[in-house]
């Protein structure tokens, strides 16, 4: 009966973390919605890290595939490349580096891989959450 109650519960937080996040993306502004992707990259790094600690390595594996999906298929998706952007070129080469790292980190077990990538995500991230908002000016 108590694993029943603790499973149901879990259910329930993971219903309403997932309703909190669509929430989150149906109403957000396109400068938001790239801090979240940077937000969820960075937590899901942060999860396969202590995953990779209590080896737990399956659930390694699918924290570093959502970090990496959400790289390649959000932040590097997202890119204006129009034009030959010079930034969008040189983001394109980070994501793709931080994408490497952190499968080799992931086979290696490598804690050093991890926390680079996370740093540079969280630096990137800093950057980001810095500059204004398009059509609103300077913070």
């Amino acid at each position: 009966m108590e694993y029943a109650m603790q499973s149901a519960a879990r259910r329930a937080a993971r219903a309403y973390g997932e309703i909190g996040i669509t929430t989150g993306v149906d109403t957000a502004d396109p400068h938001r919605l790239v801090l979240m992707l940077f937000d969820g990259a960075v937590e899901a790094i942060s999860r396969a890290r202590l995953h990779m600690g209590s080896g737990q390595f399956a659930a390694r594996g699918q924290a570093v595939s959502q970090a990496v999906q959400i790289i390649e298929q959000g932040l590097n998706a997202s890119l204006d490349r129009s034009a030959g952007n010079p930034l969008a070129a040189t983001l394109t080469e980070l994501y793709d580096y931080i994408a490497r790292r952190l499968l080799l980190a992931s086979a290696g077990n490598d804690a050093a891989g991890f926390d680079e990538a996370r740093r540079l995500l969280l630096e990137l991230r800093e950057a980001w959450a810095a500059m204004p908002e398009a059509g609103k000016g300077a913070k």
